[in-house]
This record gives C-alpha cells, structure tokens and sequence, in this order.
C-alpha cells in the first residue's frame, strides 16, 4: 500500500481550496527543492528532488507549500494504526508506504477483498488517498502499486507476474536509478521483457550480482521477506570524561562529535528527529537535563547548533563536568526529502557525498575541525544495527 502524492494529500485536508490545483510542497527560499507535487503539476514535468525555481517556471501558477513534517508524521501514524489492527504481519517501509504480508488468509477471507476493504477503511478514516496492488513479492506489489496510482488497486494472481511485468519500462524496476538507467538504454534495453528474454549469465557478466537481481526481478522472483515494523522512538550518546574538566571548548567539541555521528546514522537509516536533548551530570552528581522541539531534520548543522545551544543555558554552574550526552527523539521514517522544506539542494549534495565517503572509507574519514584535536569519542557502533537504543560511548576520555 502507498499513500498517494501524501504531502499533497495532507495539505489538501487542512486546505480543501487547493484540491484540483497544481501544488508544490518543499523549500520557499527561491533554492530549495521540490519534496512533492501533485499529479496536476506533474503534468507540467515537474518531479521530487527538481529545484524549485524550475518548477515554478514549468508551472507559474502552481501552489507552493512549506511543508510540515510534523503533520505529515501524525497522519502517517493514523493510517499505521489502523493496518496494525488489521494485518498479520506489516513493514513500514517509509513515512507513506507499508508492506503486508497476508499468506494463508486466503483459507479464511479472500485476501485481495480483505485488502480492498483495509484500503476503504483508510480512506474513510483519514480521508487521504492511497493505491494498492496485491501479488506474490514485495517487487511485483510495489511496481503493481504504482501502476495502480491514483487511488487505485490492483491484483496481480500467481503465474501472470512475468506478464504483467513485461510491457512495463525497466525504469518501473525499484532498484533502477538513473545511472542504471542510462546502462540499460545504451544496451537497447528499454522495457522488462527485453530482460525476461536475455540469458541471466549475460546480465551477470555485465553488471555482475545486481545483474542477476535485476534478471530475478525482471522474471518477478523476490523472496525478500516482510520485516516486522518497529518503530525505534530514539537514539542517545553519552560519555563518562576520564578526569572531570570545566573546559568549556572541549564539553562542546565532544558534543559537536556526538551530535555529528548521530546525525550520520539517522540519515543511514532514513530516520529524522524532532526532539534534541542534552545532559550535563557534574562532579558531585547533579544531573541537568533539558529538550527542544525542532522541525524534523537530520542534518548535522542544524542539529550540531541546536545541542550547543541547549548546552549553553544548560551549562550554568562553575562545577567540574563529569558526564555529558546527546539524544534524538521523536524519530520517524524519512529521507532526505524530509528536509528539503528549508535547505538547498546544493546542502543536500554536500550531505550525500560526506555520507558516501563515511560508508566507504569509516566513520571518521571526514570530521568537522573541533573534532579532530584529539579521538574525542571514538568508532560509534550504529544503533539501528542492536536492540539497544544507546550507543555505546562510555569510553574514557
């Protein structure tokens, strides 16, 4: 199941006054980005990620919405609650898309009728639009989903996958992004059955493993499973100093690297925050604790500046700093779109590439300068891989 154009469709609850109109969600600034439009503007060629000001020239008299994260989270949340009381088995793959799996229930219901009537009553209790598409794995549901949008559904029984798959374009595929994309044009592969024809050892010797992926998709065979949905509400950092220090320069830059690296992980997982909280515990034990409530984000300059600035009128008292930490709370799923509402697309790149090399190369391939003085807190293990929601950086200083 996937929410239809959902930014769109949250605001046009709240504002009924821009149904049937051309609407644009995303920066305001003149260099943001477009997080989503709806279908009206889409047929001017505008898409997500497209820079607003181009957008605006396709489509002069589209709606430009700032968006609110915040409310999009609370709606999101509606339609999960009301799947969990009715799925066996659910994943929430992204703030407007879930995953179901309903084998053996056709023993007792007709699954494609039960998921009919789910889909009804999500649209009856939340008003907001949303598509579905019923088949045999994750891969063919989701193509069919989208084949089924707007506000639409769609079954696609066992055996005829391949044949539903066949005429679609390759780009339909998930896995397919525009660089893989551009690959499979110069090879004169243009719609999935070309791939259903070739040899899977062909598409193996080309593009190797995600050769043969694409080659399995392409036939419809995905035997990913449907990962249960927990939703983790936070992730925290804190650390015990080796010797209680009232040095003000070196508490900060120790935060700028917890802030930093939780930033980093939030975004590896697609999640963002909406709640900072810093804690100050003293030499004689007094422990300070105090929160913001900030637009949803997961970018380290925001973040890094809101902790520092917690800090300040948190730490007031001319006593020696034994423990310091950092918390993100109020997580739930989102990407980059998420905050493209106020930065640029250009902030966006520059996040990307910083991540890319992490990932590559380790966590501290690419540091901010009041980190580097010293291993201020060293190798983060990524929270999102254990069951505990802190990370472990007790380490001493």
């Amino acid at each position: 199941m996937d929410l239809d154009t959902f930014f769109v469709s949250c605001e046009r609850l709240l504002d009924s006054r821009l149904n049937n109109k051309p609407v644009l969600v995303g920066g305001t600034n003149g260099r943001g980005v477009v997080a989503a439009c709806s279908y009206e503007a889409r047929k001017f060629g505008i898409h997500s990620a497209m820079p607003m000001k181009v957008a605006q020239m396709l489509c002069p008299e589209a709606v430009v919405i700032r968006g609110n994260s915040a409310i999009y989270s609370k709606f999101s949340d509606l339609v999960t609650d009301i799947i969990e009381e009715s799925a066996p088995i659910y994943e929430k793959s992204s703030i407007d898309e879930f995953y179901m799996d309903v084998t053996g229930m056709d023993r007792f219901f007709g699954t494609y009728k039960w998921a009919q009537e789910l889909r009804a009553k999500i649209i009856k209790e939340t008003g907001l639009p949303i598509s579905l598409a019923l088949s045999t794995s994750k891969t063919v549901a989701k193509v069919g989903t989208n084949e089924a949008k707007p506000n639409n559904h769609m079954n696609i029984p066992l055996g005829t996958e391949k044949s539903f798959l066949a005429p679609l374009n390759v780009n339909k595929i998930p896995m397919v992004g525009n660089q893989t994309y551009k690959m499979l044009l110069n090879m004169g592969i243009k719609y999935i059955k070309t791939i259903q024809e070739m040899p899977m050892e062909l598409m193996d010797r080309v593009m190797g493993k995600n050769g043969v992926l694409l080659w399995k998709k392409a036939q419809g065979i995905d035997h990913s499973e449907v990962i249960p949905y927990h939703e983790r509400k936070s992730i925290s950092s804190s650390l015990t100093l080796e010797k209680d220090t009232i040095d003000v320069r070196q508490l900060k830059n120790i935060l700028i690297a917890m802030a930093e690296k939780l930033a980093y992980y939030l975004r590896n997982d697609n999640k963002i925050t909406s709640c900072v909280t810093v804690t100050v515990r003293y030499s004689d034990f007094d422990t300070r604790t105090k929160q913001k409530q900030i637009p949803y984000t997961s970018l380290d300059h925001t973040l890094i500046k809101t902790v520092l600035d917690i800090f300040d009128q948190l730490c007031d008292r001319r006593v020696l700093v034994r423990l310091i930490g950092v918390r993100y709370s109020n997580l739930v799923s989102g990407t980059y779109q998420m905050n493209l509402f106020e930065d640029t697309s250009e902030m966006i790149k520059l996040y990307q590439a910083m991540d890319r090399i992490r990932n590559r190369y380790g966590q501290n391939a690419i540091r901010r300068v009041a980190t580097m003085e010293k291993h201020i807190i060293g190798q983060m293990s990524n929270p999102f891989n254990g069951k505990s929601p802190v990370i472990p950086t007790h380490r001493k200083f």
